[in-house]
């Protein structure tokens, strides 16, 4: 899993997970809870097949500018 920092409550997760036998991609904005004090997936976010990550890859490149 990588965590990139947005702000000091809120995390940008990209992790891979098995879903039906199936792997996939997740990038997620997760909020801190400060009652429970723990990290709390958002509903913000997506999942992708990881067949599709070097399609995915190129487009945030091209939005970049590289």
């Amino acid at each position: 899993m990588i965590r990139i920092n947005k702000s000091g409550s809120e995390q940008l997760r990209v992790q891979v997970g098995i879903f039906k036998g199936v792997e996939y991609v997740d990038i997620r904005v997760y909020y801190y809870d400060a009652t429970k004090q723990e990290w709390k997936p958002s509903r913000k976010g997506v999942a992708f097949k990881r067949e599709l990550l070097p399609e995915v890859v190129k487009a945030l490149e091209e939005v970049g500018g590289k």
